[in-house]
């Protein structure tokens, strides 16, 4: 067998595997569509024809139900903390509560930065450990300071809501989460990545993958019944729900040992019968612009990776053994969708591999050298199908991600498809790599900019 054949033989094969993986993957997210959209249209045919649709702005009304907790765990954020908080104080107002702030003993700079805002309504707590340990451990420590807090005042705080030290957090969001957070233990609001003008390649890409799964993932998780993942940030936990799962493990209710406990605290909530919900709500009649938490993601090809990483590593590979499968249907297929990156990546990997050997051997061939491709009828069908889903998928992406930024956005993030690929596959690498190795979890965070802004 010549170089060429065996060259086109071993492409043959890595684009068969490439071929079935995309296809399947592809079936799965197409049901993922037709349930969002069919949802969609009957509610637009049904409820929203006998009800207005809800806004924020119709919720600012005085309660007096008690206050708010915000946790925000910080570890070498000097650059951002104090900006955050100024830009938060004056966007929540004159509600009721209060900003804990973790940071911990070997960060004189992070302490500094908390410390430069004085006002009665932060509450700085020390983390009496070295850091970076992880965001959890920082987060049980806020928890400690919570309970302390509420003992002083003699009442319980109606909810701990989740933020970080880069966030933008919207002026009505803690109207939402007064509001609603009656109706379930958690509320989820959209996380909305800025536009960063210098990185429109790696940082615009997460632009595009948060327009679509807080557009229409987690609107098809929860009508499925499955359990809300948090995000860490925009979300609200009800008081009584945080309780519950502090009393599972030891007065601790976020795992210190998991890279997302954001994202467990959501599903250990849904296991405890719990309703979670992921709420999408305008903040005035007739916008478009919904309550949501803005801020600017790694704009680094390192950084990036390194974020997918800790992702991927704690729900894909250590969720499996932390979480299990466990619940309903729906639950169990959301989880499958959570934890399929790894072989994501490898489909991916199979298939840009075959595409390199294939444009090797078809320029070798334009040359006129005797070289047979070896895609069969099968294959050829099945590359065909595959390239019609790929049509599909890039008008998904392009239509939730102009509806969020606008139309060149859109146009952009389908090459940005490929960066994504690309950045994925380097995460599972990294990720596979300290899972293999066994190492104990750390806060292995990206340094982060605060938005400008005009309040």
């Amino acid at each position: 067998m010549s170089i060429a054949q065996l060259m086109a033989s071993i492409a043959g094969e890595l684009a068969l595997f490439a071929a079935v993986g995309f296809f399947l993957f592809s079936l799965d997210d197409l049901v993922v569509d037709i349930l969002y959209f069919t949802r969609r249209f009957w509610r637009t045919a049904t409820v929203y024809r006998q009800h207005e649709r809800a806004h924020a702005d119709s919720f600012k009304t005085t309660r007096d139900d008690g206050w708010m907790a915000v946790f925000i765990p910080a570890w070498d954020e000097s650059a951002v903390i104090t900006k955050m908080l100024r830009e938060t104080l004056a966007r929540y107002g004159r509600a009721d509560y209060r900003l804990f702030v973790g940071y911990y003993r070997n960060d004189p700079a992070t302490c500094a930065a908390v410390h430069a805002v004085d006002d009665e309504r932060i509450i700085p707590v020390e983390v009496d450990a070295d850091g970076p340990t992880t965001k959890a451990h920082c987060l049980n420590y806020l928890h400690d300071a919570l309970i302390v807090e509420e003992t002083e005042r003699g009442s319980s705080a109606r909810a701990i809501i989740l933020h970080d030290a880069e966030d933008l957090v919207h002026p009505l969001e803690l109207a939402v989460f007064d509001r609603l957070i009656d109706r379930a233990a958690a509320i989820q609001l959209p996380v909305i990545p800025l536009i960063d003008r210098e990185s429109p390649w790696i940082g615009g890409h997460y632009c595009d993958e948060f327009a679509e799964s807080h557009g229409k993932e987690l609107v098809v998780r929860e009508a499925v019944g499955a359990s809300i993942p948090l995000a860490g940030v925009a979300c609200a936990i009800r008081r009584d729900a945080m309780a519950r799962l502090a009393a599972q493990h030891e007065g601790t209710p976020f795992s210190g040992d998991s890279q997302t406990e954001d994202y467990e605290l959501g599903l250990r909530l849904g296991a405890l019968g719990m309703k979670t919900m992921f709420v999408r709500i305008p903040a005035l009649p007739g916008e478009h612009q919904v309550v949501a938490t803005q801020g600017h993601f790694p704009s680094t090809l390192d950084g990036a990776v390194r974020q997918k990483a800790r992702w991927i590593g704690g729900i894909a590979l250590a969720g499996w053994d932390r979480l299990g499968w466990r619940g309903r249907l729906g639950e169990y297929w959301m989880r499958m969708r959570d934890r399929r990156g790894p072989l994501a990546a490898l489909f991916l990997a199979a298939g840009y591999l075959a595409a390199l050997l294939w444009s090797q051997l078809w320029l070798a061939k334009s040359f006129g050298a005797p070289v047979d491709l070896g895609v069969g009828p099968a294959l050829q069908l099945l590359l065909l199908i595959n390239a019609a889903f790929l049509t599909w998928r890039l008008a998904m992406r392009f239509g939730f991600t102009a509806a969020t930024y606008g139309i060149w956005q859109g146009f952009l993030s389908i090459p940005r498809i490929v960066i994504g690929n690309i950045i994925t596959m380097l995460a599972v690498k990294r990720a596979l790599g300290f899972h293999l190795r066994g190492g104990a979890p750390r806060w292995d965070k990206t340094a982060h900019v605060f938005p400008e802004t005009s309040t």
